[in-house]
């Protein structure tokens, strides 16, 4: 079914931004008591708040071996680094790929692989702008590893940024999750950080912009080079 003009810029909000919404709502109206241009300046604060929570629904992509990218944003850094020690997946290094969020990003995080929650790992830490390397290893973040039907495992790591002060994974230890499921999000800027499997090369680019659920970032079961591209 087509999507109406309405349903194009109307999106539907995340629970989790109902108590946040209400609140710039509710200063937005005292500042309409103390000097109405105050009171537009909160409406349009209030309106970036709920288009910050939007949770839109994604046309996730059910071919066999595609892993998805887990958030909206620019791909910010690929390169090889190991993965979050908490995760208990050894000391080799893997493909890394990191999808950054700004402010204007939706920030529901999707699983970019079906398979089964092992491990959740919580470690506090910094809140250094998340486009930075070492915001990997210094930050507050929270780890995930997904073990798949064939054996390998993947993982996915969110991390704070400069403004995040909370990080939320909806899923639990031992949870089965399918390809694009919704299993958190990271309130107002920050990262997240895909560890593929040994030998899988990633599809996108470094500058690249990806949808959360639907831009493919990994192809499993084939030998596919890593992606190139140039900037225009």
């Amino acid at each position: 079914m087509p999507m109406t003009m309405l349903e194009t810029f109307l999106k539907p909000m995340h629970r989790e931004g109902y108590p946040f919404v209400a609140a710039f709502a509710a200063v937005t109206l005292v500042l309409f008591w103390v000097w109405e241009p105050l009171g537009w300046v909160g409406v349009g604060l209030t309106v970036w708040c709920y288009y910050f929570f939007r949770d839109p629904k994604r046309a996730v992509p059910l071919n066999a071996g595609l892993m998805v990218s887990p958030a909206d944003g620019v791909v910010s850094l690929i390169e090889r680094a190991v993965p979050p020690e908490e995760l208990g997946m050894g000391p080799e290094a893997l493909m890394r790929v990191s999808v950054f969020m700004s402010v204007f990003n939706c920030h529901v995080n999707r699983a970019p692989i079906a398979g089964r929650v092992a491990e959740i790992a919580y470690r506090p830490g910094k809140f250094l702008n998340a486009a930075m390397d070492k915001a990997s290893i210094d930050n507050e973040r929270n780890s995930l590893r997904i073990d798949m039907a064939d054996g390998r495992s993947i993982a996915v790591v969110q991390i704070a940024g400069l403004v995040a002060r909370r990080i939320v994974c909806f899923a639990v230890k031992g949870q089965e999750l399918r390809t694009g499921e919704r299993f958190g999000l990271i309130r107002f800027g920050s990262r997240l950080d895909i560890y593929l499997p040994d030998g899988v090369q990633p599809q996108v680019a470094l500058g690249q912009n990806c949808v959360a659920g639907e831009t493919v970032i990994a192809v499993l079961g084939q030998e596919t080079p890593q992606r190139m591209a140039r900037m225009e």
